[in-house]
């Protein structure tokens, strides 16, 4: 058996995530990696392999499990409470940022503006047929979000650069984990992930990210990634509605 023997020596599994798609246990300083897609961890994979910036030790891969070394420190913070990591820890993740974005375009396409609109229109609808979001919260924010919605240069993205998915330990970051998104996209998507419901830190992440970026966007993202992000958060078991989250990250649109 799998777990059992990387268990000998340990005395609780930690159930990281969970749900129908894919689940994420913690078993000492082993992260075990359970999806029912397999193209999903072939990409997280190879991404680690490409990228630039530190990521988890693979330990081993035995579908539908995939073995992650532990990183050491600790995540960037949490979305919905406050992080207490330092500026320049921020600024050390717009720097990794940065790095990933000027290393070689990965070989997995990403959305494409007309693509990502479809979709948009798409859950604006139901939420305000389901009557999950005033009208007017929902309206507000498909109009900020076009600002996205424009040609840009792809880059190598993560896809999912939450500050969950950034360790670190002191002001230095040790590793970005959760691969499985990864693909050529906007860069400007990565930064505003990053930001979202941390927009106090928006300031420190464009100073180590480096360069002039378009604030607007990066703004427009963050409409845009939590209108997309509702439904799927509510049928997957978590909340979008509490403190911090997605629902109030729009209603602060307003």
């Amino acid at each position: 058996m799998i777990i059992p023997a990387i268990m000998a020596d340990v005395e609780e599994v930690e159930v990281v995530v969970a749900h129908h798609e894919r689940a994420t246990l913690r078993v000492g300083d082993v992260f075990l990696k359970v999806d029912a897609d397999q193209a999903r961890t072939d990409v997280e994979v190879d991404a680690m392999a490409r990228a630039p910036i530190p990521t988890p030790g693979v330990l081993w891969r035995k579908p539908p499990v995939l073995a992650l070394a532990a990183l050491p420190g600790t995540a960037l913070g949490r979305l919905g409470e406050p992080s207490t990591a330092s500026s320049a820890a921020w600024a050390a993740a717009g720097a990794a940022a940065r790095k990933l974005h000027d290393a070689p375009l990965p070989p997995w396409p990403g959305r494409g503006p007309d693509e990502i609109a479809s979709l948009l229109d798409g859950e604006c609808e139901w939420l305000v047929t389901n009557g999950v979001l005033p009208t007017d919260v929902v309206t507000r924010n498909r109009r900020v979000a076009e600002a996205a919605l424009r040609p840009w240069t792809p880059v190598f993205t993560h896809g999912d650069l939450q500050v969950t998915h950034v360790f670190v330990d002191g002001d230095e970051i040790t590793g970005v984990i959760d691969w499985s998104e990864a693909s050529q996209g906007d860069a400007l998507f990565d930064l505003a992930t990053l930001t979202l419901g941390h927009q106090e830190h928006l300031d420190d992440v464009v100073a180590g990210y480096g360069t002039d970026v378009d604030l607007d966007v990066i703004r427009a993202w963050w409409s845009l990634r939590s209108l997309l992000a509702v439904r799927w958060l509510a049928e997957h078991g978590f909340d979008p509605s509490s403190p911090g989250c997605e629902i109030d990250v729009l209603r602060s649109r307003l």
